[in-house]
């Protein structure tokens, strides 16, 4: 299977002194070159269309298809790859977490994927506050090693949970705290490199001396060392008189790191190189103290150029960091239905700066803060946070940037494109003022925010990149605003990378002479231009290869879910993922629980986000909804819904996932396991006529085998008597307003104590329950298995069933979190615009929402003791879980909640036999099954997911309960 790829060159090249030809595309056969990869790399090799396909664009415009992907374990597996490419003379990309935006992330290339096995961290030299570090180490993994001993890697971006280090040196990443800490190739010592020709060598700072030495050595290193000093006395002058004098110089080769007032520092000089020289294969990093006590000053502007004309102000008082935002950041999140919490921490003002400011004591902070507030006296508000707590909420607003101001409902979607320039700090406000005006000439609309105390800004403009004049008008748009930063003597990034956003643009900041430079020192490098080609230097035109373009025209697809907020299209539900790669990290939150298992890009949500858009273009994958790489990568998605609240732009790979489920299987048989778990209501109503066999036959390995149950799991038995038929006995008690007690299947057949105990509570707080007894079920399973037909019949039922209490206003109180996300969240996706659905959502409530909202003078029992509590994902997800805490507050128990994600049982999920049993159980023991083994005997646990309590009871051997029972205990417990 031959592939032509296109190559990007100069029209004269140089190897190691000697001219080669220039060729414009060459035919890899990949069949060939996979062949070859799996006999010499350890690591896995992928070059199936969904891999392909799921690496083709990362968070940038661009999309590019590789050749393959291959995941090395080890330096070794790096140079057998590197040795396969080149008898088949195919490119390279080394990649980390592919968060990079300005399309360095992507080529038609073979990628070496360097996060998922190539990490770690050696010991750290405290005394020369330095150490070696692997390029897939996530940056806050070294930070968290370097806290240990008072010290941190200073440069810090927002996906500092994710980002890995070797990306952040490809790209010269900087960060909040780049004021004191500059960029990553400030803080580099040495590299430990590998060329594409295979040659490996360890590369740093060089006194003349050591310099001499090294060309007098020979050898490989000897050649390129001398070819640098040539390059560099060829071009010094140049350099010193072109290169911009600013904090946040990105653009470009580093070939000042060369000049011998910079200590001719080659490491650093490679630092910022996108991939396009050399792969790096671990890096020695140097470490700062890290100030113990901080503070942060906001101060509130009436506009941007009012901010930015501030900042040398801030920086006369030391800061750490001075990072700007303004108030369209907020309005769009409040567009998206994001609740912008914590915004009172914001003085008055339309436009903000975040100073932070650190010291060994708290005084010393608090002194260069006050200073600044002084100062700021009748310039702008101001706000002192000392409150930890506080500051993390501040740093929390400002790191949603990119991904909270995209997918706007009711504004045109914006994109990267135009997103980091950066000019001296002295000069921001006059440069704001231009650049505002520049997107006004043009009729664009942005939000602003960004590293403003290195002058650098941020802004996700709404390009139209679907048409011929829109594109035409976006290139207009961006030689124009390179030409300001020109003007202004600025970088056209400051944190990105050129890639091939900036790349073409390159020569209005340098000239043709530095461009030249550039074009040697690469090829001193990489003399046959096979490392990421076509970025940063002779690149590829900005405005090709986009991930859209004018031709671009998605297949229309019939879904059940009708996506309101996506236009109604699922090609535009494909869209939805920016790439920011929040799902990528490994602790934190409750997304992604299948990714923090495996480290694998695929079961990421940005991963099958990638692969459902591939599906719907049709050039890569091409089996549209019967696609089986697109079901392998959703087969462990847990279907927990974290994305739907973690994610920045609320991808909801749960709802994705039943939609392709449901055309996957149309006219093609289910496996039996989808049958008994997807209608477990159907199973379970004839199994409440003899509950006793029912649980006999369920509990024998050949029940098990058929179903496909994981042979250490025991199935849930089912209760001697349902709930409705205990309710039906109950003779009530309640005398105010009327509330519906949902009789959820897992609470009515295999745990009635609990909605006994919930209907207790409901009286006891003065109201009038009402069990409906009609057979109805909200059909949570059905969509883990596509059952989307008979999911929509369920809900109809219940509509026509409850419409009357439906449009009185009924409330519906919902035990089961799943089956209450289904009302707030399934209902309204599959029935957007009928009434009653609408109104149904909005009338149901968990136990503790209820409470909140319609009884606020209800008083829970005062219990004492200690408990554990773990809130089901679609709890935290769908309808959060401030109420219930609030509520566990007030009866006075001392409670905590393990930082654990998702349990892993997710329903029918970890009932499931192979790799569903395995990711299952390592998901309940990244904290909460560690957390419960250790609590003792007497600490309650509380759970209110069926599946949760099922997770820990199999796990632990302990029971947990719900909220419910616990509140139904009488005070004094």
């Amino acid at each position: 299977m031959l592939q032509r790829i296109p190559l990007r060159s100069l029209p004269i090249r140089f190897d190691r002194g000697n001219q080669i030809g220039s060729e414009s595309s060459v035919d890899i056969d990949l069949l060939a070159l996979e062949a070859d990869l799996r006999k010499s790399v350890k690591g896995e090799v992928h070059f199936d269309a969904g891999t392909r396909g799921m690496y083709a664009h990362g968070a940038s415009i661009y999309r590019m298809v590789p050749l393959g992907v291959v995941t090395p374990l080890s330096a070794e597996d790096v140079q057998a790859a590197l040795t396969a490419a080149r008898a088949h003379k195919a490119p390279i990309l080394p990649r980390g977490a592919g968060t990079s935006i300005a399309g360095n992330e992507s080529n038609f290339a073979l990628v070496l994927d360097l996060s998922r096995h190539m990490s770690g961290i050696s010991k750290i030299d405290v005394a020369k506050k330095q150490v070696w570090v692997s390029p897939g180490t996530v940056l806050d993994e070294l930070r968290t090693e370097a806290n240990r001993f008072g010290l941190t890697f200073g440069p810090d971006p927002a996906t500092h949970n994710r980002c890995t280090i070797g990306g952040m040196i490809g790209n010269n990443s900087c960060g909040i705290h780049s004021v004191i800490a500059g960029r990553t190739s400030d803080n580099i010592q040495e590299l430990d490199i590998v060329t594409y020709e295979g040659d490996r060598m360890t590369v740093g700072p060089a006194t003349d001396k050591q310099l001499a030495k090294i060309i007098e050595q020979g050898g490989v290193k000897g050649d390129i060392y001398r070819q640098l000093v040539d390059l560099r006395d060829k071009y010094s002058d140049l350099i010193r008189e072109r290169f911009p004098k600013i904090p946040r110089r990105v653009s470009g080769y580093n070939l000042d790191e060369l000049l011998p007032e910079n200590g001719f520092n080659v490491a650093r000089a490679l630092v910022g190189s996108e991939g396009t020289c050399v792969t790096v294969l671990s890096a020695n990093v140097k470490l700062i103290d890290n100030p113990p006590h901080r503070v942060i000053v906001v101060l509130g502007f009436p506009d941007q150029p009012s901010a930015g004309h501030f900042v040398s102000k801030c920086l006369e008082f030391g800061p750490l960091g001075c990072e700007g935002i303004d108030a369209v950041f907020f309005e769009k999140m409040r567009l998206k239905g994001m609740e912008a919490k914590h915004m009172d921490l914001l003085p008055e003002g339309s436009a903000w700066l975040l100073v932070e400011f650190g010291g060994n004591s708290i005084d010393e902070a608090l002194s260069r803060a006050q200073g600044l507030m002084s100062a700021s006296k009748g310039k702008a508000a101001s706000n002192l946070c000392q409150d930890p707590i506080q500051q993390r909420h501040i740093w929390d607003l400002r790191e949603a940037g990119l991904g909270s101001t995209a997918h706007v409902p009711g504004l045109k979607e914006n994109w990267e494109g135009w997103e980091d320039t950066a000019v001296a700090p002295e000069d921001l406000g006059h440069y704001l003022r231009d650049f505002q005006a520049l997107m006004t000439k043009f009729g664009y609309t942005g939000s602003f925010y960004g590293h403003y105390g290195d002058g650098c800004v941020h802004v996700r403009i709404d390009f139209d990149l679907r048409t011929e004049s829109g594109i035409q008008t976006y290139r207009r748009f961006v030689e124009e605003g390179a030409d300001l930063v020109h003007t202004y003597g600025g970088s056209l990034t400051g944190e990105h990378g050129d890639g091939q956003a900036r790349a073409e643009l390159l020569t209005r900041m340098y000239g043709p002479e530095l461009m030249a430079a550039f074009a040697e020192f690469k090829s001193i490098w990489d003399p046959n231009w096979k490392m990421n080609p076509g970025k940063l230097i002779a690149p590829y035109k900005l405005d090709e290869n986009l991930v859209l373009g004018a031709s671009y025209e998605p297949k229309a697809l019939e879904t059940h879910f009708q996506f309101p907020k996506d236009r109604s299209a699922f090609s535009e539900v494909a869209l939805r993922c920016v790439g920011a790669g929040v799902c990528r990290r490994k602790e934190g939150g409750i997304m992604c629980p299948s990714y923090q298992i495996t480290l694998d890009e695929k079961h990421s949500t940005r991963g099958r986000a990638r692969m459902l858009f591939e599906m719907v273009k049709g050039e890569v994958v091409k089996d549209g909804w019967k696609s089986e790489e697109v079901k392998s990568s959703l087969d462990l998605c847990l279907s927990c819904k974290g994305c739907k609240s973690d994610c920045p732009v609320q991808v909801d790979m749960a709802t994705y996932r039943a939609e392709f489920l449901s055309h996957y299987y149309e006219n093609r048989a289910r496996p039996l396991a989808a049958h008994a778990f997807g209608q477990i209501h159907k199973w379970a109503r004839l199994a409440s006529l003899a509950p006793g066999i029912a649980n006999f036959v369920s509990q024998r390995v050949f029940m098990k085998r058929l179903l496909g149950i994981a042979e250490q799991r025991e199935l849930p038995r089912f209760a001697k008597a349902t709930f409705k038929k205990l309710a039906k006995k109950r003779v009530p008690k309640g005398k105010g307003e009327k509330v519906i007690l949902w009789p959820d299947t897992f609470n009515n057949h295999f745990h009635p104590e609990t909605a006994m105990a919930a209907y207790s509570v409901l009286e006891s707080a003065g109201f009038m329950v009402d069990v409906p007894m009609a057979d109805m079920c909200c059909g949570r399973p059905l969509y883990e298995y596509g059952m989307l037909d008979l999911a929509k019949e369920n809900l109809l039922h219940i509509m026509a069933t409850l419409r009357a209490d439906v449009r009185k206003g009924t409330p519906v109180v919902v035990l089961e979190p799943s089956c209450a996300a289904v009302f707030r969240d399934e209902l309204i996706n599959l029935f957007p615009f009928d009434p009653d659905a609408v109104a149904l959502s909005a009338q149901t409530y968990l136990l503790s929402e209820f409470l909140d909202k319609h009884a606020p003078d209800y008083q829970p029992p005062k219990l004492s003791g200690k408990a554990i509590v773990h809130w089901h994902c679609h709890h935290k997800a769908i309808m959060g879980a401030d109420s219930a805490e609030a509520l566990l507050t007030k009866t006075g128990i001392e409670f905590k909640t393990p930082e654990s994600g998702c349990c892993g049982m997710a329903g029918a999920f970890g009932f499931e036999e192979g790799e569903r049993y395995d990711v299952s159980i390592k998901c309940g023991e990244r904290a909460l099954v560690p957390a419960v083994n250790a609590a003792n005997h007497d600490t309650i646990l509380i759970a209110d997911g069926f599946s949760c309590r099922e997770q820990i009871r199999q796990a632990t051997g302990r029971d947990a309960i719900h909220l419910a029972e616990l509140l139904d205990q009488p005070s004094g417990s």
